[in-house]
């Protein structure tokens, strides 16, 4: 069995990466797509009203996220399984066990308070403020904050598999390197939460970097996905109650 049968997920750091998950055409069009709505939401962004938008405006916003991460998702899905392989062979499957699933969760806990502090000095260096882009996705209110704690729960699932488990992966075989498919992803991560700053897109690009560091040695994405769930939820929902306190840009 290859590690890229079954449910075996990311492939072993020490293992040479030949094989494709998606033909060449396949990835770039994944990463078009993604520099399209980059390019959308940045515009959005500057053609924002400074005093916010309305609840329905940020509904629309949750709504329009939710869509283009899972159509991404479901390209993503045929594109492999038109080379043989399943979602799970990017994912790592589900657990096999209550216990493995408590060992991950702690795991993820773990990264979070790691990259909260690395993140956080980065942050502090580069004077680095909460942009209108995000401002304007920040929940406010129980309907929004319930749609947010659903759209946090396909960020985790979602983007994980978009760039640790397809992209990372397909960059790395491509280049023949773990560290430029690592790299890769985590800069094509950054530009696409653009819309927040260039330093916030910077900070988060960090990010990505830490979360493909975490998918390579978990072997899997499930960590990650936990992480960036439990991350974006508690942002958008103590977020709007801090705004007051964040100075604007």
């Amino acid at each position: 069995m290859t590690a890229f049968d079954g449910a075996a997920g990311i492939s072993p750091p020490n293992q040479e990466r030949t094989e494709l998950f998606a033909p060449v055409w396949h990835t770039a069009v994944v990463v078009i797509f993604l520099l399209l709505l980059t390019a959308i939401a940045a515009w959005r962004a500057a053609t924002s009203p400074s005093t916010g938008l309305s609840s329905l405006d940020r509904i629309a916003n949750y709504a329009t996220i939710f869509v283009w991460e899972w159509l991404t998702v479901a390209f993503i899905a045929w594109g492999v399984r038109k080379r043989g392989h399943r979602l799970a062979d990017l994912t790592g499957g589900r657990w096999k066990s209550a216990g493995a699933f408590g060992r991950e969760l702690k795991i993820s806990l773990l990264f979070l308070l790691g990259a909260a502090i690395v993140l956080g000095a980065l942050r502090w260096a580069l004077r680095d403020t909460t942009g209108q882009g995000l401002r304007n996705l920040l929940p406010d209110g129980p309907i929004e904050m319930t749609i947010w704690l659903a759209l946090s729960a396909t960020a985790g699932f979602c983007e994980e598999t978009i760039f640790r488990g397809y992209l990372q992966q397909q960059f790395a075989r491509l280049t023949h390197s773990l560290a430029a498919g690592l790299v890769l992803q985590a800069v094509l991560f950054g530009t696409c939460h653009g819309y927040q700053g260039v330093k916030s897109a910077f900070v988060i690009g960090v990010y990505g970097c830490l979360f493909g560091l975490l998918a390579n040695y978990m072997q899997n994405l499930r960590p990650g996905m936990m992480a960036h769930f439990l991350q974006d939820s508690m942002a958008g929902l103590a977020g709007r109650a801090l705004l007051k306190h964040i100075p604007k840009v």
